[in-house]
Order: C-alpha cells, then structure tokens, then sequence
C-alpha cells in the first residue's frame, strides 16, 4: 500500500533521504523537492515489490527491513544479486530503461520503502549536473557489486565464497580475536546469495566448523580467528568486497 506524505512525513522522508549515501550532502532545497517526488510503500515478509519486466514507476530506498533483489531461472533456480538493508537505494538503473524492472525484488521481512517517483526525479537530474554525477557513482557502486558476484559465481568454489562472505563482515580481517557475526536472514537465502543450495552450504559450513574456523550458535557465527580464516580463503580485496562493502548489512558485534 502507497501512502502520500504530509508535511510533517515529508521531512521525516527529508531526512531519511539525507542519509543515503546517494544523497548525502545534497542541499536541503533539492531534498525537500525530492521528498515532495516520494511516496511510502509497506510490504509484508515474502510480498513483492516488483517483478522482472514491470513498468518502471520509480527507484527505492529502504527506510526499515530488508529488501532481496534476485531473479529466477526458467526450472526455478534463484539467483540472489543482493539484500538491500535501511538508507540503501536499488532499482536506480531502470529509470533510463524502457524494457521494465531487470529482476525480482520482495520483502525478506516486514519493510518499509521509500518509493521516488521515475518522472520528476529524471525531471530534476536533467537541470542539475550534480544530482546526475550522484546517480552515476550509485550506478557505479551497484556494477562493482554485479561485477564482483559474477566473479564468485565462475571462479571460486564455495568454501571461498562463503568465506569471503564472512570476511567481508569482518572489520578487521587481520584480527585474531574471535568476532561475532548475527546472520540477517535465512540459511536459504544465503546460500542462494553464494550461487548455491542449502545442503552444500550446511556442508561447506560444517568443513569450517572440523577445522575450528567458526563457531554457529541459532543465527550467531563466531569467527574464531578472522586472521586464520583469511589466511586460509582470503581474497576481501574482490570488487564486492573492500570496494563495494559487505553484501549485506549484517549486524555485527565483538565476541
């Protein structure tokens, strides 16, 4: 369900768009504009926001929860390309697109979307060179993110995937202190994440656990040594690594 923004909302908006790094340092005028473009949008866990091929009404920013972006081959295999968690934005490069949304995207929880609207928004990038350089360096960082599954996916095996995934949590690779990490979501979908099944990451994960990598309590993963793990499958230095950032947000703490 769409909800028009108040005044009272609209700078509440204002000031979630200021904290996307797409906007961060934009003046508070063109900020303002740009809330007046923006809707909301609540979806349920598993609803859909859009599928692959649908007419483009405008791009996204998570405001709470979390969004899977992901397509779906003919016999059913899925592909997650990524999880968009709070103050990130997708969807940016269907806004010059007349073939439709390029994938799936649906709730993986109960979440709330900032939805900015195609036309005005495009309106406004034509008269300001600035906002255009912005949507290009977010353009970029989402190729970098692209380029770097693609790697993973033909070139590493899944121990190293998966190992990298959970090096790029890490924010000190180099450590030797165990460090904690809170998986944002279901095995499933990780494993779809690595370009895999959850059977061979169950096995994947039980290899590291026989060689006292990690630890797994519910959906805590205690890295034992970061430093160990990294020595071992360690490239972090992937374009979706220490370029792009973690491909997920995943809330993380110190042992």
């Amino acid at each position: 369900m769409h909800t028009t923004l108040g005044e009272g909302a609209g700078s509440a908006v204002a000031r979630t768009l200021r904290r996307c790094p797409l906007f961060t340092g934009t003046r508070a005028a063109d900020l303002d504009r740009i809330a007046a473009l923006t809707t909301r949008k609540r979806l349920d866990k598993g609803e859909y926001l859009f599928h692959e091929g649908m007419p483009v009404r405008g791009f996204f920013i998570v405001k709470a929860g979390a969004v899977k972006v992901h397509r779906v081959n003919p016999v059913g295999k899925e592909q997650v390309i990524r999880i968009f968690r709070p103050i990130e934005s997708f969807a940016e490069e269907a806004l010059m697109s007349h073939q439709g949304y390029l994938a799936d995207a649906c709730a993986t929880e109960p979440t709330e979307v900032l939805v900015i609207q195609r036309a005005g928004f495009l309106a406004m990038v034509e008269g300001q060179p600035e906002l255009a350089l912005r949507l290009l360096r977010s353009l970029n960082r989402h190729v970098q993110i692209l380029v770097g599954l693609l790697d993973d996916l033909t070139l590493k095996d899944v121990k190293t995937r998966l190992a990298n995934w959970l090096i790029q949590q890490c924010p000190d690779p180099g450590s030797r202190e165990p460090f904690r990490i809170q998986l944002p979501t279901t095995k499933r979908v990780l494993a779809a994440e690595l370009g895999t099944v959850s059977e061979t990451l169950s096995r994947t994960v039980a290899k590291f656990r026989a060689l006292n990598l990690l630890a797994i309590e519910g959906n805590t993963v205690t890295l034992l040594c970061p430093e160990r793990l990294t020595r071992l499958f360690g490239q972090s230095t992937s374009a979706s690594g220490s370029q792009a950032g973690p491909l997920w947000g995943a809330s993380r703490s110190p042992a």
